[in-house]
């Protein structure tokens, strides 16, 4: 099987009940695992065996569901825009002539004024309201069209409600209007007409409040998609060459000068600059790059000129992957909603159960059919699937793109909703809290610092020794001249000597060199705290000690801090022996070390912590970590920032800061908070609003519930919770 995950953009879904439909019946197709649909986004992340279905398969598909199916492309914000200019236009003849009707039908008995007597004449009004009702309808027949589509599928949705409720005001209005003309001059006082088109017009407005609310909830991944340039300059036979961006192949060399965006990501083979990668991995400050180093593509080239050797391109960029994470984790699905899925299920046909019963239970009780219609249709429309399928989406979509906005890629709404939960957070040592690569920290001679260190890099030019390494790096940073040494000799596991101006040196352990009891102490105190010593000798004496660790990272201290102050248990695993472990873990303020463990033995501390009822982080960077972030609840990879799609973990750090990991921890916390208010208020909202639509507080002595008020407070729950979850798009964190 070859299982392959592609997120499709689904128009034409209008509230919970229409994304369940998509899920439902997509997921009984024979080759796919899993349907996620996100109503906010009006996307779906669809797995299935690319090996027995196409995405050509899935859309055909969808279309027969009545939406309207395809990939997502660089023109789907312009589409989206477009569509939303449209909906306003309708949106606003719909006002107007409700607004019309509604003053023509209500204004003398709100005794606002009086009309004048050719208007008032019962033929007359009602045929002017009958006519300036059908423009309404126009604007919003896709109540219509998609509402008894859903409902002859077996599937009603919430224009199922719209559609069923104005029908019948409309039909009891148009039978009232043929009375009417057949000279019943009391039936002008059963029309409908008013209550009918505001109820589409408010629904529509609500609607497009909620439209232009969630698009908004895309912006991160917009701000991503615009990040690509749509050419790029390249060299073609020696000649500087415009092509557009799908047309470079790697290996071609790019050309690009001050100010404009690296088009892919690469190498640069000439110049040198800084970059500006704010918008990839949260990095404020400009990165120096020189020849060799690597750039990725979205990046503004800040300063200098330079030629970038092309080594990914299209899908396979840093950007072209980021963005894909942030779509698929926008379009997953958390948990928490398990329970709206469970309830927009169901609800739409309870929802047109409990109208019919109630106003049949009225019209026993004795009411006329025009109270009882009144009821039924304030039921309907009053009930609100929409904020339902809201709830959480939303929560996600603006989540994940703040998240992304600082560097920290959720791969998916479980990872969102599970982080918030941690309890205990598990640390690698190497590459992790430390930087992974050696550095000179100390040096203890009885010469000059700078002559002892200029000797044994001389020594070490020729070794490719990570110690080695270290001191040589150390030495070209400190800008000291170092000689050329003759007769290099290795000796593997020991250290190197060389002839320096006649003199033979000597660069390794203790026991490589002579005479090294003066510098044992200082030695053995280094190595208290973590460090390993490189002696240097000549045929004499030791002249002194280079004491060389793997450096901590800069945030490690205050990242362990906000974590104890959040109440998380820190805990650093590691394969280094303990006297190492426990010298770094000192550093940083971690009591819970466990050292000496090998690769597939960090996944049991992993699960030996879960059996104590630790809901565990696990915090790594290597492959030798996998199986633990495997093993975890929560996988938090620290990222180079170039290699998205090979990380297997939940939540990927681009910016290689550990304070990202309490960050991200505050956001699905605040996430969880915001997707918990939205479901309170959206089944709250339901709960109370039904039996007061359904005439409950009429039976005791209340007001009735006009139906035009229970449309516009259905239309408000959905931009309430709406406009909760953008609030988190303005969280700091």
């Amino acid at each position: 099987m070859n299982i392959t995950q592609t997120v499709f953009t689904i128009r034409g879904m209008h509230c919970a009940s229409c994304a369940r439909s998509v899920e439902v019946n997509i997921g009984k197709l024979g080759a796919v695992q899993s349907v996620s649909v996100n109503l906010a986004g009006e996307s779906a992340a669809i797995s299935y065996d690319a090996d027995t279905l196409s995405p050509k398969d899935i859309i055909s598909a969808i279309n027969k569901l009545g939406f309207k199916a395809s990939l997502p492309s660089a023109d789907s914000a312009d589409e989206e825009t477009s569509a939303l200019k449209r909906e306003k236009t309708k949106l606003c003849i719909a006002l107007i002539f409700a607004g019309l009707i509604f003053i023509i039908a209500m204004g003398p008995m709100l005794g606002l004024f009086r009309l004048p007597s050719f208007l008032a004449a019962p033929k007359v009004l009602t045929m002017t309201q009958l006519i300036l009702v059908i423009p309404v309808i126009i604007c919003g027949f896709r109540f219509y069209t998609s509402g008894f589509k859903s409902l002859f599928r077996g599937s009603p949705n919430m224009d199922t409600l719209i559609a069923v409720g104005t029908i019948a005001a409309l039909s009891y209005s148009i039978y009232s209007t043929v009375l009417v003309y057949k000279g019943d001059q009391h039936a002008v006082h059963n029309l409908y007409f008013e209550s009918a088109t505001m109820i589409i017009a408010l629904v529509m407005l609500g609607k497009f409040l909620e439209k232009r609310a969630t698009k908004k909830t895309s912006d991160s991944v917009r701000k991503l998609v615009s990040l690509t340039p749509n050419t790029a300059t390249v060299l073609r036979n020696g000649i500087e060459t415009e092509v557009k961006i799908q047309e470079v192949e790697v290996g071609d060399i790019a050309v690009v000068r001050p100010g404009e965006r690296i088009p892919v990501d690469g190498e640069i083979i000439s110049g040198t600059t800084e970059t500006d990668e704010s918008m990839i991995t949260g990095e404020s400050m400009p990165v120096s790059k020189v020849c060799g180093d690597a750039v990725i593509g979205g990046c503004i080239n800040r300063t200098g000129f330079i030629h970038v050797k092309a080594s990914r391109i299209g899908k396979d960029t840093t950007l072209a992957q980021i963005i894909r994470t942030v779509s698929e984790a926008q379009a997953s699905k958390a948990p928490i909603a398990r329970l709206a899925d469970v309830v927009s299920g169901y609800f739409v046909p309870t929802v047109i159960t409990v109208a019919f019963i109630s106003a049949i239970v009225w019209l026993i009780a004795g009411k006329d059919f025009p109270f009882a219609l009144s009821v039924f249709i304030s039921v309907l429309v009053i009930s609100c699937p929409c904020a339902l399928g809201l709830a959480t989406p939303v929560a996600i979509m603006v989540g994940t793109g703040n998240a992304a906005e600082r560097g920290i890629l959720f791969r998916n709404g479980a990872a969102l909703e599970h982080a918030s939960k941690t309890d205990t957070v598990v640390l690698d040592k190497t590459g992790t809290i430390t930087t992974g690569k050696p550095t000179v920290t100390d040096i203890v001679s009885d010469i000059d610092a700078d002559e002892l260190l200029a000797l044994a890099a001389a020594c070490e030019a020729g070794s490719e020794h990570l110690l080695g390494e270290a001191v040589v790096a150390y030495a070209k940073a400190n800008e000291l001249y170092t000689e050329n040494a003759e007769n290099f000799e290795y000796s593997v596991g020991s250290g190197v000597s060389a002839v320096i101006r006649g003199r033979k040196i000597y660069v390794g352990n203790k026991a490589f060199v002579k005479n090294h009891g003066r510098f044992e102490g200082v030695a053995a105190e280094l190595a208290e705290s973590g460090k390993t010593s490189v002696y240097v000798a000549d045929d004499d004496k030791v002249l002194g000690v280079i004491a060389i660790a793997d450096a901590i990272k800069d945030s490690a201290v205050e990242c362990i801090s906000e974590l104890k102050k959040r109440g998380v248990s820190v805990y650093m695993l590691t394969g280094d022996n303990e006297r190492t472990a426990r010298a770094i873990a000192a550093q940083v303020g971690i009591e819970n070390v466990i050292s000496d463990v090998k690769p597939n033995g960090k996944s049991d501390v992993i699960n030996e912590l879960k059996k104590q009822g630790k809901t565990v982080c696990m915090v790594g960077d290597g492959i030798n970590d996998a199986p633990a972030l495997a093993a975890s609840d929560v996988a938090i990879t620290v990222s180079s920032g170039t290699d998205i799609a090979a990380e297997t973990s939940d939540i990927v750090l681009m910016k290689n800061n550990l304070l990202d990991i309490p960050r991200t921890i505050r956001i699905s916390a605040a996430v969880t908070r915001n997707i918990k208010q939205n479901l309170f208020w959206a089944f709250a909202y339901n709960v109370i609003g039904i039996p007061i639509a359904a005439g409950v507080l009429y039976a005791f002595g209340g007001p009735l519930l006009n139906p035009m008020i229970g449309a516009a407070a259905m239309s408000l729950s959905s931009v309430t919770v709406v406009t909760n979850a953008l609030r988190l798009g303005k969280m700091k964190f």
